[in-house]
Formats: structure tokens, C-alpha cells, sequence
């Protein structure tokens, strides 16, 4: 796996510098609302598999929701 680092003008250095920090901003809340979203989704499927007839729509709800929650953590 090959890196490209490429140099920075000193003169855009400033710009680079709140590129940098405003995606990685955006990549954390992205994450932050995939854990938020999975639990969710794990909780309402839990609530609609007490049933017999909600487990056929509960029981994928909450494996959909524990992969966006492992997709969030790692």
C-alpha cells in the first residue's frame, strides 16, 4: 500500500490545515451517527421479534443494526 504524500505550499498550508480538520470532523459524527442509528435500530427490533409474527421484520431490524454499529467501532 503506497501512501501519495504530497507537499504542502507554505502559502496553502492554512487551508490544508482546515481541510484536514473539517473532514475528520465529518468522518467522526459520520461514525458517531452509525452507532447511534445501529442501537437503535437493534432496540426497535428487539421490541418487534416479541412477537411471532414481528420476529420475520424484527429479527433482520436488529442484525442490520449490530453490522452498522461494528461498521461505526472499527
Amino acid at each position: 500500500m503506497t501512501e501519495d504524500k504530497r507537499k504542502v505550499p507554505w502559502y496553502l498550508w492554512p487551508f490544508w490545515a482546515i481541510w484536514g480538520l473539517v473532514t475528520w470532523i465529518l468522518k467522526l459524527t459520520g461514525r458517531v451517527v452509525a452507532i447511534v442509528l445501529g442501537l437503535v435500530l437493534m432496540i426497535v427490533g428487539v421490541f418487534i421479534s416479541l412477537t411471532v409474527i414481528g420476529a420475520i421484520v424484527g429479527v433482520p431490524l436488529l442484525l442490520f443494526g449490530l453490522l452498522l454499529v461494528f461498521r461505526g467501532l472499527f
